[in-house]
C-alpha cells in the first residue's frame, strides 16, 4: 500500500452466509475489533441480511454493501435487486462481476459494464472484480484478459466517476480454493492494473485508485500481501466470516 496516495479498503464478501440474527451477532463481536482501523472497512452480505448489518453496524466504522445488483432499475427480473433499490435501503457499496457471478450466473463482460454503469447512476460505490482463469494464467495472457474485462466495465465511466470505483483483482484459480497468488504476482498484476487506469484516465487517476486483491487473502497472508506497493486492501471471502481473522486483516492494513 502507499497510504501516502490512497486509503486501504478491506471489504468481506459474505456470499451466500449468514441469517439476519447471525449477521448481528457477527458485526456486534467485529465491531470493537476494527474501531480504531487505519483504513476503510466494508461488509457485503447477502440481500436478506442488509436491513440487519445496516442496523447493526450504525455509528461504527463498518460500512456495508450487497453483493450484486441488476443493470435495469425495475422490470420483469425475477430474483434481481436494482441499484436504486440498494440506494434506497442506504446502502453505500455493491460489487459486480464476482468470479463466482460470471461462473455460475452468466455474468459476461457486458452485464457487468451494464450492472457497473446502473450502481453508478444509484449513487453507489462499486467494487468491480476481475481475474483471469488458471488456463489463462498458463497461456500467459493475465493482463490481456483483465485489461479486456476493466476495459469494457469501464466504457464510458467518467474520471469523476472513476472515484467511485474500487477493483479487486481475483485471480479466479484462487477464489475459495485455498490458493493464493504470491504476493509478487498479486503486486505484478495490481500494478498492472494501475498502469491500464494511467493509460484510460490519467497518473494522478491511478495514483489515487484503490486495487483491492482478492483470491484467498486471509490472516496468515495479509500483512505480506498488504506490505506491496499496489495491494490496496482486500475483497475477503471466509476470512470474513471470522471476526477475529477479519480483524487481523484489518490490523494489517491499517499498519
Amino acid at each position: 500500500m502507499n497510504k501516502t496516495l490512497r486509503k486501504a479498503v478491506i471489504a468481506g464478501n459474505w456470499k451466500m452466509n449468514k441469517t439476519p440474527d447471525e449477521t448481528k451477532a457477527l458485526i456486534e463481536e467485529m465491531k470493537p475489533l476494527v474501531k480504531d482501523a487505519d483504513c476503510d472497512v466494508v461488509l457485503c452480505v447477502p440481500y436478506v441480511d442488509l436491513y440487519a448489518a445496516l442496523e447493526a453496524a450504525a455509528g461504527s466504522n463498518i460500512k456495508i454493501g450487497a453483493e450484486n445488483c441488476h443493470w435495469a432499475k425495475s422490470g420483469a427480473f425475477t430474483g434481481e435487486v436494482s441499484a436504486e433499490m440498494l440506494a434506497a435501503v442506504g446502502v453505500p457499496y455493491v460489487i459486480i462481476g464476482h468470479s463466482e457471478r460470471r461462473q455460475y450466473f452468466g455474468e459476461t463482460d457486458v452485464t457487468v459494464h451494464d450492472r457497473v454503469r446502473a450502481a453508478l447512476d444509484a449513487g453507489l460505490t462499486v467494487i468491480l472484480c476481475v481475474g483471469e482463469t488458471l488456463t489463462q494464467r498458463k497461456q500467459n495472457i493475465t493482463m490481456e484478459v483483465i485489461a479486456t474485462q476493466t476495459k469494457i466495465a469501464l466504457a464510458g465511466v467518467s474520471a469523476e466517476e472513476l472515484k467511485n470505483i474500487i477493483i479487486a483483482y481475483e485471480p479466479v484459480w484462487a477464489i475459495g480454493t485455498g490458493e493464493t497468488a504470491t504476493a509478487e504476482q498479486a503486486d505484478e498484476v495490481n500494478g498492472g492494473i494501475r498502469a491500464l487506469i494511467a493509460e484510460l484516465y490519467s497518473q494522478a487517476d491511478a495514483d489515487a485508485f484503490v486495487v483491492q486483491y482478492g483470491g484467498s487473502m486471509n490472516a496468515k497472508n495479509a500483512a505480506e500481501l498488504l506490505a506491496k506497493e499496489h495491494v490496496d486492501g482486500g475483497l475477503i471471502g471466509g476470512a470474513s466470516l471470522k471476526a477475529p481473522d477479519f480483524a487481523t486483516i484489518v490490523a494489517a492494513a491499517s499498519k
